[in-house]
């Protein structure tokens, strides 16, 4: 499809230092070659852009020749010449309306492609990025970054081709046609008066922006307090603080009323020194013109002429103030979007990655040495091997590492020793797409998509009919329950799945798990957040799904893995102990202590339970 490749030059690049800004400058020159593609509308547009400028600047010279026209009329004389330059008014009139259009009907696409390049190639971007960044970042503020970044673009080519370049484009010809034809004066009046008017407004501009910034800062800040108190409606009537509450609330708005009145204020001071600004220049453009007339040098239509062209020069500069403003927010918007896009690629496929070549499943863990913080090692020379078909359950204390191993199979992380294998190769060596496609995960918190059920369970292989989708709700033991809602499988989930109860989130996630069909299971402690009864439930339909595939089942409670072919036991990130349960027992280890102490805890629970 058009639009979705970045164009040469343009691919992300190293990344920057945190905190480096890039510049508005270097923003800009990013987006350059996202516009360059479509060079034609460009160039087309800037036609456009000129030739309605030249009907705009025309305008004025012909109102000055019909009121020259109309001057030395005598009196009751045919009109014939000022309605010839009448009807011309209305025509360049019309072609500077047609020409502005024009530019904008054929520009838009420009803008709005390359807004859906880059938010398109930027989304890509983040979900190529490793598990270890998106821990790091929240992910509101990223998102966040995307959509003022897309809107900056939209700002930055909006007000670019749309009032600084024509304002530049008419200026250049009001100022030729003054040095032609008008003493140097006049040009030396506009050019002050506009430099002056420039000069007032980014000054002025720059020192209130912190006032507009802060008033920002704080209404987003009111706005947070609001909702974090409302969500925990439940907990403030706990304890009796909606009164504290409201003064918190409360001493927010008032720091933001005091800044916004000092925002508005300093608003109109900026617009009072605009207008006094507009008006110099202008009566010493009237007084020049007057005196020209006076002298016999200019006529009635020039002085027609320059005035008119001082006021229209004037309405695009009344919002030079806000349009710097919004530009220079844009700027700053955009390059946050492009640093996202230009961050570096942990996890990244080798040059020569192939596609993995299943046979069967088997894993191995080689020597593995992994730490997330280089500070603080998490494992030491794991060594194990998990034969095709069969199920291994990995066991410790918490910390051991034991989800770690489920995250170096998937590669979300790169081991800094040793090597994960699986059927003998290398999974750096192999393409993340395929390694992906080989393994499926009921993870111990199970995420759902706001959404239908249908539409989570289809997630896990897009494009799945109906009637697949039912099946493999069904293995999950999971129709039956679905069948008695009343909207069945459009039943909504809510954010994160919260309308369904633990188990039965669960069971989504076994059934989108069947769904993908992988030649490998894992299991990160999916039993381990629910009630011993569906516990038991969920944990028969676990293993009967794992019949006959290769499936690592990281596990915290004991009981649940005892019918596993082997169970490595993991302490401070070593292998201490690998076995089957009654070899463990038997070893009276790590393992044994484990059970035993499982045992005296969960006992009683049961009884309980059961009684």
């Amino acid at each position: 499809m058009r639009g979705m490749r970045p164009p040469p030059g343009a691919e992300p690049s190293a990344a920057l230092a945190p905190g480096e800004s890039r510049g508005d400058w270097a923003a800009m020159r990013t987006l350059l070659p996202y516009l360059w593609r479509y060079r034609g509308r460009v160039l087309f547009a800037v036609g456009c852009l000129v030739a309605a400028k030249l009907a705009v600047v025309s305008v004025p010279i012909l109102l000055k020749h019909i009121v020259d026209a109309l001057a030395q009329l005598p009196a009751g004389a045919v009109v014939a010449v000022p309605v010839a330059l009448i009807a011309g008014y209305g025509a360049l009139r019309l072609a500077t309306s047609l020409f502005t259009e024009l530019r904008e009907f054929f520009f838009v696409k420009v803008t709005q492609a390359t807004v859906h390049t880059l938010a398109l190639q930027t989304f890509r971007h983040l979900h190529s990025l490793s598990l270890r960044y998106h821990l790091q970042r929240r992910t509101g503020s990223v998102t966040r970054e995307i959509d003022h970044g897309i809107r900056g673009i939209s700002t930055i080519v909006s007000f670019t081709l749309y009032s600084i370049v024509p304002t530049v484009v008419e200026l250049s010809l009001v100022l030729g046609y003054l040095l032609l034809h008008y003493e140097i004066w006049f040009a030396v009046i506009l050019l002050a008066s506009l430099a002056t008017y420039i000069a007032f407004t980014f000054v002025v501009t720059n020192w209130r922006t912190q006032f507009r910034r802060q008033v920002n800062e704080l209404d987003a800040k009111a706005a947070s307090r609001a909702v974090d108190s409302l969500l925990n409606f439940e907990t403030v009537k706990y304890f009796g603080n909606e009164e504290f509450e409201a003064r918190r609330y409360d001493a927010t708005l008032a720091d933001s009323e005091k800044m916004a009145i000092k925002s508005q204020q300093s608003l109109n001071l900026l617009n009072s020194g605009q207008q006094l600004v507009i008006a110099v220049g202008l009566t010493l453009i009237l007084w020049r013109a007057a005196a020209g007339v006076i002298d016999g040098r200019m006529t009635i239509g020039d002085l027609v002429l320059v005035n008119a062209f001082m006021i229209q020069m004037y309405i695009p500069l009344n919002f030079l103030g806000v349009i710097y403003r919004e530009i220079r927010q844009a700027t700053i918007d955009m390059d946050r979007m492009f640093r996202l896009l230009h961050e570096h690629r942990e996890i990244a496929d080798a040059p020569d990655a192939r596609p993995l070549e299943l046979r069967g499943g088997a894993i191995r863990f080689e020597h593995v040495d992994f730490a997330y913080d280089p500070r603080r090692q998490v494992l030491f020379g794991v060594d194990f091997s998990v034969p095709a078909g069969t199920t291994c359950a990995v066991v410790g204390p918490t910390g051991s590492g034991k989800s770690t191993l489920a995250r170096l199979l998937f590669r979300f992380y790169e081991a800094q020793g040793g090597r994960v294998l699986i059927d003998g190769q290398d999974v750096r060596e192999v393409t993340q797409a395929s390694l992906r496609a080989a393994i499926g995960i009921v993870p111990q918190d199970t995420v759902l998509f706001n959404d239908t059920i249908e539409y989570n369970i289809a997630y896990g292989r897009p494009g799945a009919s109906k009637e697949e989708i039912v099946a493999a709700a069904r293995a999950a033991q999971l129709h039956e329950f679905v069948s008695r809602l009343p909207d069945g499988y459009d039943t909504m989930v809510g954010e994160r799945g919260l309308k369904l109860s633990g188990g039965e989130k669960q069971r989504v996630a076994i059934a989108r798990t069947l769904l993908k069909n992988p030649v490998i299971l894992v299991f990160d402690e999916a039993t381990s957040a629910l009630d011993s009864g569906t516990e038991r439930v969920i944990q028969a339909e676990l293993e009967e799904i794992a019949t006959g595939r290769t499936t690592l089942v990281v596990a915290h409670r004991l009981s649940t893995i005892v019918n596993a072919d082997q169970i490595v036991v993991l302490a401070a990130g070593r292998v201490v102990e690998r076995g089957t349960h009654a070899e463990l027992l038997a070893a009276d280890g790590a393992y044994a202590r484990l059970w035993a102490m499982q045992a005296r805890h969960e006992t009683p629970a049961e009884e309980a339970a059961q009684s």
